[in-house]
């Protein structure tokens, strides 16, 4: 997760003695929402997120939830997406690596993260997002389109979350590229979940069923099954180690100087207030945000900045709400429309944490992960994502764009 914390100016230590108590703090607010699938009203400065209630809402409502599970699967639009990969040879076209700082003035240097291509611009960093798909701490594949989806639906909810928490956009040159403000940035992923899931070492289902009831400071009760909804929603905040997520306590955070008291209280309240939005919007358009991640970094002024990536497919994970609680209750694995499906068909065909090499994604499920990514772009934003044209080289378009960005910025 997370490329953000390989920015170039190193972050800085922020130090205190008072340590938070061994119980993760809530926001009274962030509450999550009920069995029923039904978000309680909240108010963010004027935004009032509509509920969706799973009976009563209007037929419209109803008739969208339950056709997304059908349109996943059986829509014109899927055919289109397809065909579109065969008819601009995404597959074999895809951005797997690139070289700004050979081709664009003033970029000071590169560094590679596991999705992001991050470049020194001096009071700003370039970040460039590429089709590569990580998992278990690899790359997997190349994803066509999938730079782009997941550059345009972060711009999208960073906009859209500002009334949340400022964060560190300043523009956005190309369809694949963003550029930020460089702030000091905090080495702590803030995971938020609503739900006991996963297939990862360090998700909440796998450490669960060992027998862990205590996670990142945060009691689980007894009893609970895969798949199943929080009392309320969590945060299990995870450091960095060897290019792998070491999970961690609020405790752990402040000894070891990684965060202040102060500034984890204010980071993890915004995370939840974040989630909690993230959640009522989703639902308003048939979707459960089940899980994801933030990361925070720190402004010149000492004001707290969302930065990375905000409820894309691959820090968040999504589930088609209608048919969320039918499946659960007859033991069947959620509707999902992000990488899980992946994961799990490179854990049945290889041990993707200690095999060297890993075999290839077959072509129809990264046409399939492609598509899914465009989907959950479309059904969130309400908005037509467009294919790009093959006619200019991808680098030379990106190249272009980034060198006419970064001179109106001086």
């Amino acid at each position: 997760m997370g490329d953000f914390t390989v920015a170039l100016n190193p972050p800085k230590t922020f130090r205190s003695d008072n340590l938070l108590s061994t119980t993760n703090r809530i926001s009274p607010a962030a509450r999550g929402f009920q069995t029923s699938l039904a978000f309680k009203p909240r108010v963010f400065r004027g935004i009032r997120a509509s509920v969706m209630p799973r009976e009563g809402q209007p037929q419209q409502q109803q008739q969208q939830a339950s056709s997304l599970g059908d349109a996943l699967v059986n829509s014109p639009r899927r055919n289109d997406v397809v065909e579109a990969i065969g008819r601009t040879a995404s597959l074999s076209n895809c951005l797997s690596e690139t070289n700004l700082h050979a081709t664009v003035p003033g970029l000071e240097s590169k560094t590679r993260g596991k999705v992001r291509d991050i470049y020194d611009a001096g009071d700003y960093l370039v970040l460039v997002t590429t089709d590569r798909q990580s998992a278990f701490d690899r790359i997997l594949a190349s994803i066509p389109f999938k730079g782009q989806v997941l550059n345009q639906t972060s711009l999208w909810w960073f906009e859209r979350t500002k009334h949340i928490v400022s964060n560190a956009v300043v523009s956005a040159p190309d369809n694949n590229v963003t550029i930020a403000r460089k702030c000091s940035v905090f080495p702590v992923e803030f995971v938020a979940r609503g739900f006991v899931t996963g297939s990862t070492d360090t998700s909440l289902w796998t450490v669960y069923n060992k027998g862990v009831r205590n996670y990142c400071g945060n009691v689980i009760p007894d009893g609970m099954v895969k798949n199943q909804k929080l009392p309320k929603n969590i945060l299990t905040p995870t450091t960095k180690a060897a290019d792998h997520d070491v999970p961690i306590t609020p405790d752990e955070i402040i000894e070891r100087g990684l965060m202040t008291r102060a500034d984890y209280v204010e980071a993890s309240e915004k995370a939840l207030s974040l989630f909690e939005y993230g959640q009522q919007v989703a639902l308003e358009h048939g979707l459960i945000l089940v899980d994801t991640k933030y990361e925070f970094g720190k402004a010149n002024d000492g004001s707290i900045m969302l930065i990375d990536e905000v409820h894309t497919p691959d820090s968040s994970r999504y589930w088609i709400a209608n048919s969320y609680l039918e499946r659960f209750q007859n033991g069947l694995e959620p509707e999902n429309i992000d990488k899980e499906f992946l994961r799990l068909w490179f854990k049945s065909h290889c041990n993707p944490y200690e095999d060297e090499v890993l075999p290839d994604a077959p072509e129809d499920l990264v046409c399939e992960l492609a598509w899914r990514y465009i989907f959950l772009y479309e059904t969130i934003t309400k908005s037509k994502f467009e294919v790009p044209l093959t006619e200019e080289p991808i680098h030379d378009r990106i190249s272009r764009n980034v060198a006419s960005a970064l001179s109106s910025l001086k």
